[in-house]
């Protein structure tokens, strides 16, 4: 087997709130247990601006990416929610539109991590709050309503909040991301991890190492060959229909 350089560093791994990388991390340290993965938990911008720095060797980040120095590959799209009390008229739907927030304040936090062309759903607060955390706050006191994906809906959870599918707005898609110009064998591994490559298929630093040699399978033994029978031997042949035709008249005379 090959030898590898160890890395004089951790595997650094950036992500942003409501990513939860555990599952692959758990792969990680089956596959490559002599290289430890250090998570380093970011804002959204913070951890795009700790990959181009090279500040960390990946990302779970959210897009867009600086693609000019960013390679990225999308993971998957949230759906975007709209959070709310639980005594709030909305919890009655099943579904909730835009429409259905035309009359309510809707909190657009500094932080918010979905862009909205067409501008924010509702009336706007007279001021937005520094955080999803802060709006969850004016959320819980029952000031408005806030419109975010699912998985920070569910980072924020409270007791007394509760949360519907808000149809027909953004939505956040995350994506692994690593910059371009450091594509290294650990990175391409993570890749493989993320996208649900095997050991055997990895393009990683296990593509590096020769497989191992499978044991030559033996051969069957050859079917035995019809006995032949031996020299001097008294060969038995079967009558034929007119020798034994014959042996009955024999016996009528």
């Amino acid at each position: 087997m090959t030898e590898i350089e160890q890395p004089s560093a951790p595997f650094r791994l950036v992500y942003v709130p409501g990513v939860t990388p555990t599952k692959w991390l758990r792969v990680w340290g089956e596959r490559l247990p002599d290289v430890p993965l250090e998570l380093v938990q970011s804002t959204p911008v913070d951890g795009h601006a700790l990959l181009r720095s090279g500040g960390a060797d990946a990302g779970l980040v959210r897009l867009p990416v600086d693609r000019t120095m960013l390679s990225a590959i999308p993971l998957y799209t949230e759906t975007t929610v709209v959070v709310f009390p639980k005594d709030h008229w909305l919890a009655a739907a099943e579904e909730v539109s835009v429409a259905d927030l035309a009359e309510e304040i809707v909190f657009h936090p500094q932080d918010d991590v979905l862009e909205w062309p067409e501008g924010l759903p509702g009336r706007p607060a007279f001021e937005r709050p520094a955080t999803t955390g802060d709006a969850i706050e004016l959320v819980a006191a029952n000031v408005g309503v806030l419109a975010v994906p699912q998985s920070l809906a569910r980072l924020h959870h409270r007791r007394d909040l509760t949360y519907r599918t808000l149809s027909d707005v953004p939505q956040s898609q995350i994506a692994l991301a690593w910059p371009e110009e450091a594509t290294t064998d650990l990175v391409e591994e993570f890749i493989g991890i993320v996208r649900g490559r095997t050991a055997n298929s990895s393009r990683g630093r296990a593509a590096t190492e020769p497989a191992k040699k499978q044991p030559t399978a033996k051969k069957a033994p050859a079917k035995a060959a019809k006995s032949q029978p031996q020299p001097g031997a008294r060969q038995h042949k079967p009558r034929t229909a007119q020798r034994q035709g014959q042996a009955k008249k024999g016996r009528k005379r």
